[in-house]
């Protein structure tokens, strides 16, 4: 009989150890890794290393290119289109958003709403262009009616076609997307807070002001900068209602590796793909620091 105190048999009792299993939860997401390793990381690599190369190797005149005055004109237009829209956008998608969640939740118009908002979120590009050319431009079917009644909406020019039009066919797709986004935070306000409110003798003044205010601050601004983002980054829309000058960021960067009257400098273009990846990255860190201050009180 073989003693219990025996170290042989403690050894022989424990499990063999072998090497450790590698974990396969992540496998499931390697179609996700792969997709943003190609299309996200490798092109924004390619947009740094570029700027920073010119055509005699590594050089900083790319950058140092950024200081001209066309090109702050680019980006100083980019940023008030993009602020302008993305305000009135985050104001009246905030306001509709308001409206749709204070009705029944499983109700005909939440979801009629939501699938509309859903489409048109989406609806851009050259489709949008025309659709707004075709329905305000200058032989637009709405401003012929229009002036045959005596009002011409472009009587100091054809405002469409210049920095303003791009702010008004911005706002058509950033208030549904406004929808989509800030509904979820207006569904997180529980009635129970506004019974409170009104039993510690609170008006709708203080609701809003102490209580719903506060809480829906972080969501409301990074809803702002989410549309903010969405019309820096936009390109095809402007492409197709302005065609001439560099006026906004994308179309410089367009015309710069397009130009076929030898104004053509990939090295600038990349140096402004990396001005705007910059931008986007910081409005985009800010959102999600809302963002999970928002998701603390949704949970």
């Amino acid at each position: 009989m073989i003693a219990a105190g025996n170290p042989d048999v403690k050894t022989a009792r424990r499990p063999r150890e072998g090497g450790r299993r590698f974990p396969l939860h992540w496998v499931g997401a390697l179609p996700f890794l792969i997709y943003v390793a190609l299309f996200l990381l490798l092109p924004t690599a390619i947009v740094v290393v570029g700027a920073f190369v010119g055509k005699a190797g590594p050089s900083l005149s790319n950058i140092t290119d950024l200081n001209q005055q066309f090109v702050l004109n680019a980006f100083v237009s980019s940023l008030l289109i993009s602020t302008a829209s993305a305000v009135v956008g985050a104001v009246t998608g905030a306001l509709l958003a308001y409206a749709v969640a204070t009705g029944n939740p499983r109700g005909v118009l939440r979801r009629v709403v939501s699938s509309a908002c859903g489409v048109l979120a989406q609806f851009g590009g050259v489709t949008l262009a025309f659709a707004f050319i075709a329905t305000i431009g200058s032989v637009g079917f709405i401003r012929l009616w229009l002036q045959e009644r005596g009002l011409d909406i472009y009587a100091n020019g054809v405002w469409l076609t210049e920095l303003p039009g791009l702010v008004l066919v911005y706002t058509y797709f950033q208030i549904p997307l406004m929808v989509l986004v800030f509904l979820p935070a207006l569904d997180g306000i529980r009635p129970q807070w506004r019974e409170a409110t009104e039993s510690l003798g609170g008006g709708t003044w203080h609701y809003w002001r102490y209580v719903a205010g506060p809480l829906l601050a972080p969501a409301f601004l990074g809803a702002t900068l989410l549309l903010f983002a969405n019309a820096f980054s936009a390109y095809a829309t402007a492409a197709a209602l302005i065609s001439q000058g560099n006026p906004i960021v994308p179309i410089a960067i367009s015309n710069f590796l397009t130009s076929e009257t030898g104004r053509n400098n990939p090295g600038l273009a990349q140096a402004l793909a990396l001005g705007m990846v910059v931008i986007v990255a910081i409005v985009m860190t800010l959102y999600a620091l809302l963002q999970r201050r928002t998701s603390r009180w949704l949970r």
